[in-house]
């Protein structure tokens, strides 16, 4: 559904806004710009009506009251990290934007749970939590520049969710605002507890179309006793995708199994200055976490199952020379981005189909004469086919959309999925019926209806 919003719409919201909140909560014309779109690379239809920059939960109830009155459409953002579309903004839209909200607001070092807005960035609360010899286990690689609330809104990943679970499984309790401005709460502080539906869980991964997040209750974790990192290069990276295979077959439990494809290390090399490149075709970053004796012992097993395939292994129980290992996986995106417009894919397969996935995707990039750089979580068969366009190009070219599309159709032909962590945004809402199916998709069109019924929520986005 697309909402038309007329200019008197928009004259009335703007002055019932400038109105009930503070002069300097509010951004239009040239300041409401650079909120129009997020990492993607996609580009919205201009710019918003407006930005709001919400500091508390009241800004956030009073926005979505007058906008759900006049029917303007209300995008939700948090650090604007996104990479499928879902925080753009264009014409006639409101920024709803929550970077403000960025306190820690309990931090219970008993319980093992802290009380968050949704601005905190990942990795502040991981530091926060640190200093009580706990840690918030969801990784994304963008944790640096996330922030909590925009990855419970797409139920990020990241490069520990292997061992440890995706958002979702850290999410314990939301308070969240409806499209009209109603305030709920959901789930609560305690691990375990089923009283009614899981609220909690439907609002994780909703990408913003169901609720706006004002505060998380998330669980914490205790710190590993130790933690061994294995960096093992390959000829190719089917053969690192195969050798993460046997490494499953083998019950290994690995915190952090990432899988970089050759371009992506020569990517790496040339916005680094490092040489990756030059040790092979692809690279598998493996931890090991726990006790100490078990996580040298799971370390050295996967080493010994690793040499038969890999052309070298090293490993380090050092931190600092871990970070350094780590550091081709999360400059990985950014080293992309230096080389042109990237359209990132984020699909998932069984994780005994990795190396089948790699080769749909490698014969997918030569029928069509696009190039594609891979990296993946290999322990859960999450993979980001990354395409890097040409970046004077204004538009994503029919190659590449066809691309696309076949990566699309190999994931789900695999038995997999169109999106492991990023969301669906505007990018892969084309596809989305193919997964769902028409009766699943129609019930999930009148879940949104309910908690939305006007559909002002991030329109156009999701579903």
């Amino acid at each position: 559904m697309t909402l038309q919003l007329g200019a008197d719409e928009a004259l009335l919201l703007l002055t019932a806004l400038r109105r009930d909140l503070p002069a300097a909560a509010l951004s239009t014309g040239a300041r409401a710009a650079p909120y129009a779109t997020d990492r993607s690379g996609s580009h919205p239809d201009g710019v918003p009506l407006a930005v709001v920059h919400a500091a508390n939960a009241d800004h956030v109830r009073t926005t979505l009251r007058h906008a759900h009155a006049l029917r303007v459409p209300v995008v939700p953002r948090g650090a604007g990290t996104g990479l499928s579309g879902g925080a753009n903004a264009g014409v006639g839209t409101v920024v709803l934007d929550l970077s403000r909200m960025n306190r820690i607001l309990d931090l219970d070092p008993h319980d093992q749970i802290a009380v968050v807005e949704p601005g905190v960035i990942t990795a502040e609360l991981d530091r926060a939590a640190g200093e009580f010899g706990l840690r918030y286990a969801p990784d994304p690689a963008s944790a640096a520049i996330s922030t909590v609330g925009g990855n419970i809104a797409t139920n990020a990943g990241g490069l520990r969710c292997a061992k440890y679970g995706v958002t979702r499984d850290a999410v314990l309790g939301l308070d969240a605002v409806l499209a009209d401005g109603t305030p709920i709460r959901t789930g609560r502080r305690t691990v375990k507890g089923v009283t009614g539906y899981d609220l909690t869980a439907l609002l994780t991964g909703s990408e913003g179309t169901l609720g706006v997040i004002t505060t998380a209750t998330v669980r914490l974790r205790p710190v590993p006793e130790a933690t061994a990192t294995v960096a093992a290069y390959f000829d190719t990276f089917a053969e690192g995708a195969e050798a993460m295979a046997e490494l499953t077959a083998a019950r290994l439990e690995p915190s952090m199994a990432e899988l970089l494809d050759g371009p992506v290390l020569g990517a790496v090399d040339e916005a680094q200055g490092t040489g990756l490149r030059s040790r092979g075709g692809a690279l598998l970053l493996l931890q090991c976490d726990g006790r100490s004796a078990a996580a040298e012992a799971e370390a050295e097993l996967a080493v010994r199952l690793l040499r038969d395939r890999a052309t070298s292994v090293e490993t380090t129980s050092d931190p600092v020379e871990a970070e350094r290992l780590l550091a081709a996986r999360r400059l990985a995106l950014p080293s992309l981005e230096r080389l042109g417009r990237v359209l990132i894919e984020d699909i998932a397969v069984p994780r005994s189909q990795l190396a089948a996935a790699v080769r749909e995707i490698t014969a997918i990039a030569e029928r069509h004469d696009v190039r594609i750089f891979t990296f993946a979580h290999a322990a859960d068969g999450n993979l980001h086919p990354i395409l890097v366009l040409d970046p004077a190009s204004p538009d994503i070219s029919n190659a590449a959309w066809q691309a696309a599309g076949d990566i699309f159709t190999a994931a789900l032909r695999l038995g997999g999925t169109l999106t492991g962590e990023h969301g669906v945004g505007t990018l892969k809402r084309r596809w989305l019926a193919d997964e769902l199916g028409p009766e699943q998709h129609a019930l999930q069109q009148r879940i949104k209806t309910a908690f939305d019924p006007h559909h002002i929520l991030n329109p156009g986005k999701a579903l």
